[in-house]
């Protein structure tokens, strides 16, 4: 058959989805005159003294924040959020804001990204690269002693990054199991300020947790190449780092979300409403030994997912995963004013939204032109039903990214198991659709379809297959049930 060209294939997966994977004429011609900086806006505050820092993937180019923390009085943490200016440089109606807006995200497969913005733009002059002086929208809230967050504020900002981390080194230093990573390691100041900022999180996610919070841990797997071809499949460890990015991006995106509701301002919310599949929730509890309520309570379930995780460490990821599935999909909806604020079934809260993430997200953007027009005192920039229609837009989007990342995934997997046909695995069932029932690897972490012997298989459940086929150029990965 020839070996598989898996970057041929990618692009190919975002044209058969309806994504626009190279920047238009018109756009590139926007790029290649627009400015080399943010101009800062008028009454902007100099912050670039601050110890910010970033803390993301180890390849990550596209940094969308900052970090920063501070302690004030009667025990608080004081914490800043800086989110990079991209509507400065990608201004509403722009080609490159068409571009952004046609695409609403950017793609990662794992061989190739498709960014949403080119990379100019994305990992250059609208990214808080490490020693570059940048205009931020800066998010400002204190943390209490017992984890309220108290004195909200948004304000713009000049700042600079002190420091580019990664999560696994950054994690691993957190935890004691490796040394100080980067330029923590000479600057002290540098070292403290982060250790603050993983203390601020941990008191941010207990009261979340205690609220009802969902405390998951799905696995992630991307394709490792070598000339070309799949060697293996590098999982994505969830660390104190990662913890500590989350946790913040929850706080700076519910006060972003609380500060536009009382702006009174029509803008965008993300939401996860009430599980589709309660009843197998409360099923898969069940079996496990647990009694959940027969409707809806995210705390009953925040606190039974807390009490496996301590019993079965190991086998947790598959529990999450399985309610994950069940839960169903987030979306993007038009907050009205006046009207109750929209829910968030995962995180347990009443008002969220996405705003620091500009560079990578639609949503984001058009999230942070709303609170720059409030800043300004200037006129609303969308009206309710631009918005409507961008919601939809960008839950579609989003929908069809991640078919494209998990075509992607299937199709490197395939590569990699090819050789290994008639082999047995442990699997849990991930998906039972009108298309079929589908089941994850334990290891390695590699999902497919069940064709023979699946009757009676539900989300959640475990079981054994037999590896009957792979085909590369269609993702495609065939199992028979074995076992129970």
């Amino acid at each position: 058959m020839g070996r598989l060209d898996l970057r041929a294939a990618a692009r190919q997966a975002m044209l058969d989805s309806g994504f626009v994977p190279e920047l238009p004429a018109d756009a590139a011609r926007e790029l290649a005159a627009a400015p080399d900086h943010q101009p800062a806006p008028p009454g902007a505050r100099d912050l670039r003294d601050l110890p910010w820092t970033s803390i993301d993937n180890d390849d990550s180019r596209d940094l969308d924040q900052l970090e920063a923390s501070e302690r004030v009085g009667d025990g608080g943490i004081r914490v800043r959020v800086a989110v990079a200016d991209v509507d400065a440089l990608v201004p509403k109606g722009s080609a490159l804001d068409r571009f952004a807006g046609a695409n609403t995200t950017s793609v990662y497969t794992g061989v190739v990204t498709f960014p949403m913005l080119p990379e100019q733009l994305s990992t250059d002059r609208t990214s808080l690269n490490e020693d570059a002086d940048r205009v931020a929208m800066v998010v400002e809230f204190t943390v209490a002693a017992d984890g309220s967050v108290r004195d909200p504020s948004v304000a713009w900002s000049r700042v600079c990054n002190h420091a580019q981390l990664a999560y696994n080194g950054v994690g691993m230093w957190l935890e004691e199991e490796g040394p100080a990573p980067g330029r923590l390691a000479t600057k002290p100041a540098l070292a403290e300020q982060v250790r603050m900022q993983d203390e601020a999180a941990g008191r941010l996610r207990l009261v979340r947790y205690k609220a009802g919070a969902l405390e998951l841990e799905t696995i992630e797997a991307r394709p490792v190449m070598k000339d070309g071809e799949v060697v293996d499949l590098d999982l994505t460890k969830k660390t104190r780092a990662r913890e500590l990015i989350e946790d913040f991006m929850i706080a700076a995106n519910t006060t972003i979300a609380g500060f536009l509701e009382r702006a009174q301002v029509p803008s965008l919310r993300r939401v996860v409403r009430t599980p589709r599949r309660w009843d197998r929730i409360v099923e898969l509890a069940a079996g496990l030994g647990a009694k959940l309520p027969a409707t809806p309570d995210a705390r009953a379930l925040a606190e039974f997912l807390t009490a496996r995780r301590a019993a079965d460490p190991i086998r947790f990821p598959d529990l999450s995963l399985a309610v994950v599935k069940l839960l169903g999909p987030g979306e993007y909806v038009v907050d009205r004013p006046g009207e109750a604020p929209p829910g968030h079934f995962g995180l347990a809260v009443e008002d969220y939204t996405h705003s620091t993430a500009p560079n990578r997200r639609y949503a984001d953007l058009v999230t942070q032109r709303i609170v720059k027009a409030v800043l300004a005192g200037a006129p609303a920039p969308y009206s309710v039903g631009e918005l409507e229609v961008i919601a939809a837009h960008c839950t579609a989007k989003e929908n069809d990214s991640q078919k494209v990342e998990r075509l992607l995934r299937k199709m490197a997997a395939a590569a990699m198991l090819a050789a290994h046909v008639g082999e047995r695995y442990d699997a849990i069932v991930t998906g039972d659709t009108a298309h079929g029932v589908y089941v994850r690897l334990l290891q390695p972490p590699v999902e497919g379809r069940v064709v023979r012997n699946e009757e009676g298989l539900d989300v959640g459940d475990r079981t054994t297959v037999k590896l009957l086929s792979t085909d590369p150029a269609r993702g495609f990965i065939d199992f028979e049930r074995v076992g129970r």
